[in-house]
């Protein structure tokens, strides 16, 4: 945990002065309040708003809360949505220890507990759908349904993952980019540079709220890296029988970071829905909003009840 650790002291150092500097909130969500919870040794923050049926939204791998900025809004009306940061992202504290994803799904257990979510659907993007397929394992009495937004796990462990995982956690080139996520949003080129060939399939076409909202948490996350470790380590197949809540498979057609393969290996082993999304890649939940709220939208209506 040494370089952890490390990142975590060099992460709070640069959040600080980046939040002095900056001109406005990094963790704007509209219908969204914010709030912290002290859960087992690590502060959580989250986001939580609006009435009516739970829903928990779980971002990826070096995301935050932000990251749903587009998405959330469109989920919002007639449910309670509860958005937490993963520990050692954004606003949150890192964990003590992290071997597998189990430390992250049991904090989200506990939050869930906190607000007084009995049993609610989780949709979890990237990362997310990883520690989610683990928090509906551990603890299957409060997830209600599971929706897996380009849902790692899968091909996470590959060779090419590990390497590609090793460098970024090493490089950090997120929070180099954050300061300048201004002109980044601003700037076709650059969103191409940055977005292009891992993450959106037409990243020019990404709205610069959309842009900004992926780039700022970078700069607060105080350790990424033990998560990124603990993905690679994580293999659900085999407990994948163990999930008994509905679920669907949520994917874009051209995610060149999780090929669309896992889409139908998951799909099968959870004997989900599939809907694969057209002309879009890895950060469906910014690329196609609308298409990913239909989708959502028609499965939690179909599962109402169960």
């Amino acid at each position: 945990m040494t370089d952890a650790k490390e990142d975590g002291r060099v992460g709070e150092a640069a959040a600080s002065s980046y939040c002095r500097h900056s001109k406005q909130r990094l963790d704007e969500v509209p219908g969204l309040d914010e709030r912290y919870a002290e859960l087992r040794g690590c502060r959580l923050r989250y986001l939580v708003g609006g009435e009516g049926e739970p829903l928990v939204l779980v971002h990826g791998l070096g995301g935050a809360a932000a990251n749903w900025l587009a998405l959330a809004p469109l989920l919002l009306p007639g449910r309670r949505l509860l958005v937490p940061e993963l520990p050692g992202h954004g606003g949150s504290s890192p964990l003590p220890a992290a071997p597998s994803l189990n430390p992250y799904a049991d904090r989200i257990s506990l939050l869930l507990e906190r607000e007084g979510l009995a049993r609610a659907p989780v949709v979890g993007h990237s990362l997310g759908g990883a520690i989610a397929l683990r928090l509906a394992i551990r603890r299957p009495e409060l997830v209600s349904g599971l929706v897996l937004a380009a849902g790692a796990g899968i091909s996470s462990g590959t060779r090419n993952a590990r390497y590609a995982l090793t460098i970024t956690g090493l490089l950090k080139p997120g929070r180099k980019i954050a300061p300048h996520r201004a002109r980044v949003a601003r700037s076709r080129l650059l969103k191409r540079l940055v977005f292009g060939r891992w993450g959106a399939a037409d990243p020019s076409a990404l709205p610069p709220e959309v842009v900004e909202a992926f780039l700022a948490g970078p700069a607060l996350h105080s350790d990424t890296v033990s998560a990124a470790k603990a993905l690679v380590r994580d293999d659900p197949r085999s407990d994948l029988d163990r999930v008994r809540c509905p679920a669907l498979v949520l994917w874009g057609a051209r995610d060149n970071q999780l090929p669309v393969g896992d889409a139908f290996d998951y799909a099968r082993r959870l004997r989900a829905r599939l809907r694969v999304i057209a002309d879009c890649g890895h950060l469906l939940i910014a690329e196609r909003p609308e298409a990913c709220a239909d989708a959502i939208d028609s499965f939690l209506k179909s599962n109402a009840g169960s």
